[in-house]
């Protein structure tokens, strides 16, 4: 098998991405954005842990439920939070442990569930929403003018519409 020198993989690698989007623009946008999202995620969860001991996963949980006006089957919550069935099946088992969600069978046949958010879920993520969403603005909201940031959710939403029903 044959090596390659590190500035080989790289020529490779740029010779790959110009064929299939010989746009440099297209690459300088999808790579900006790939790093943008790595950078926030990875920011915004440790914020959050530090400040109010909850985890990013954790509180989309939360709000996807409270969003949703109390409670989402599994199936739903799951596709919403970009989470596999099983990964979360395991968040809500800890988050059903710790208080913060309630967990129902709702069909005959016991394979439908139901997850709700408890008082103590609403209280948690109330007491972590204004930490998280003050973090949001200043790492990102602050940074674009109305303008980019309209741009940026145009654009955005395209894609994101695209690739639901593209």
């Amino acid at each position: 098998m044959q090596q390659f020198k590190q500035t080989d993989s790289a020529a490779l690698l740029e010779q790959v991405f110009a064929q299939a989007v010989p746009n440099q623009r297209g690459l300088d946008a999808w790579q900006a954005l790939l790093r943008a999202h790595a950078t926030l995620m990875r920011q915004l969860a440790t914020d959050l842990v530090e400040e109010v001991g909850l985890t990013l996963g954790d509180f989309d949980v939360l709000a996807q439920l409270a969003h949703a006006g109390g409670e989402l089957r599994m199936s739903e919550l799951a596709a919403q939070a970009y989470s596999s069935r099983s990964g979360m099946t395991r968040r809500i088992d800890r988050l059903v442990d710790e208080g913060l969600v309630s967990r129902a069978n709702t069909d005959a046949d016991g394979r439908g569930v139901v997850v709700g958010l408890t008082d103590t879920g609403l209280a948690r993520l109330a007491q972590a929403a204004p930490a998280h969403v003050r973090r949001v603005s200043d790492l990102f909201v602050d940074k674009l003018s109305d303008q980019e940031l309209a741009t940026v959710a145009s654009a955005l939403g395209k894609v994101a519409l695209d690739c639901t029903f593209g």
